[in-house]
This record gives structure tokens, sequence and C-alpha cells, in this order.
């Protein structure tokens, strides 16, 4: 892949997970591209360490962080409101917070916790940052998603999983909704010059799943001895958010950096605008 320096000169990326994993390569390597990095850290010395490291490989710029906890829909609407008010241009918006819970969490919003950081912090930072989005040429989406979404269906019934959850299986409808959400997306942004698409980034060797609690925690690890690196995971993120390949492509699912099929629930476009109308009910945003 071109990591040329210079090739996302004067760009501005804000981005969600960036403090370890896939999402920590992806900012250092848009950084090294000339961008300047904004991103929301949850740890604030992680988030220290973070911007120190981006200023010593990419000091042409200053780059900044925000602190939220992306579980709380109040911190989700707070920090999207601080970076709109501070960037006026906002060239790729990247969604990749997200974790996976062996047992059920309740946010004080009463929301399931793995729906909360993996969907609906994705549709509310995004819905609060379009007018900059939509204000800068070219400007791009791009949302973490996984090939657990496969064999998994949005039960509209039981969206917090209340009456049944399983921490793999919640975790896969969530990446599911991250597909029916960027297709929904791509398709009110049409004719905006703004895109949206998402990704697989494959089974990566990173902090993810390392807190998730009990046997998961464990099997994660010992998973992760034939796993992708870091590098490998990133490089679809980094080609959505820069290369020109893709320049224009909208509402698409990508794995090493080609177009790829989701699966049939995924590209159900009734079950993708019910989402839409769920999520902007439940978050206030996006009606």
């Amino acid at each position: 892949m071109d990591y040329a320096p210079g090739a996302m000169r004067d760009k501005v990326v804000v981005i969600t997970g960036a403090t370890s994993g896939i999402g920590e390569v992806a900012a250092d390597r848009l950084a090294q591209k000339g961008g300047r990095i904004v991103f929301v850290a949850r740890d604030r010395e992680r988030g220290a360490e973070m911007r120190k490291h981006l200023r010593a490989i990419a000091g042409h710029t200053d780059h900044t962080v925000h602190h939220a906890d992306l579980t709380q829909l109040s911190e989700m609407k707070s920090v999207a409101q601080e970076i709109a008010a501070s960037e006026p241009q906002i060239d790729v918006l990247i969604n990749n917070a997200g974790a996976i819970y062996a047992r059920r969490q309740v946010t004080e919003d009463g929301l399931e916790r793995t729906f909360a950081l993996n969907h609906l912090s994705y549709f509310v930072l995004t819905n609060i940052l379009l007018d900059r989005l939509r204000a800068t040429p070219g400007a791009r989406i791009v949302s973490t998603s996984s090939n657990a979404h496969n064999r998994e269906t949005v039960d509209f019934d039981d969206l917090q999983s209340a009456r049944r959850y399983a921490g793999f299986r919640v975790y896969g409808r969530t990446k599911l909704m991250n597909i029916l959400f960027t297709r929904e997306l791509a398709k009110r942004l049409a004719g905006t010059g703004v895109t949206a698409n998402c990704l697989h980034p494959g089974f990566v060797a990173t902090r993810f799943g390392d807190e998730s609690g009990r046997l998961m925690s464990w099997g994660v690890r010992v998973a992760k001895h034939i796993a992708l690196t870091p590098e490998q995971g990133a490089e679809t993120i980094i080609h959505l958010a820069s290369s020109p390949a893709v320049e224009g492509q909208t509402g698409g699912y990508y794995y090493r950096n080609r177009l790829t099929a989701p699966s049939r629930q995924a590209q159900d476009d009734v079950a993708a605008k019910r989402l839409w109308d769920v999520s902007a009910k439940l978050s206030g945003v996006g009606f």
C-alpha cells in the first residue's frame, strides 16, 4: 500500500478508536500522509500518549484529542458538537470505536452497551458532523464493520437484547447494523458529494476483547495467535479514507481493499431505513 507522505496534506481526519489496534495504525499512517488527526479517546492518558506520538511522527500540524465515553449518549453528542464547533472542514470521518462484552450491561441511558458503542455512537457522531462533511468537497465516511454480521438479523422487538443475550451474537448484530447504517446513509447523501462505505478488517490481534470478561477474553486471546497484525487490519480503513481508487464510490462493504457482497440481511433496504428511524428516535438526532 502507498503510504507516501503528502497524499492527505491539509485534510482533516476525525477518527474514533484511535488509541489502539487498527485505529491507531490508521491514524498513524494517515498522519504520515499529511493528514491532521482529530481523534476521540476515552482514557485521557492514552489520548495524551497518542497525540504525542502523532506530533512526533507528523509534526507538520497540530493533531487534536477530544475525550468522551462513547457508550454514553450525552458524551457522544457533546464530543461531536465540540468537534463540529472547532472543525469547519472534515475530509474524512472514521467510525472505528467498538467492543464486545461477555455479559449484558446497560448504560445510564438504558441502552445495551454493545449497541450503544458499536452502532449508536457511529449514528450520532456522523449525523452531528454531517454539515461539516457536506461543506467539504469529496468528504468520506468510513465505518468499521465485520464479517461477524453474517447469519445475524436485527431483532427490532428486542433491540437492546433484554430477552436474550450472547456476547458474540450481539456483537455480530451491531456489525450488521454498521452495514445497514452505511447503506441508508449513502442513499441519504446521494448528490451531496459525500461518500459512505464500511469494511471488514479481518480478525486482528489487538486489545479488542481483552476486557470482555469471563471466558470470552481468554478465548479471544488464544485466537489472536492466528490473527492478522494491526497493520494488516488497518489497510482497508486507510484505503477507503485516502485512495483515489474509491473516489465517488459509496454504499459499499469492503474487505482487503475490494468491494465485497455482505450477507443478504445486510442488503435489506427496508431494515436499513427502519434501523435509521429507530436510532433517530433513541438518540434525538438524524431526523
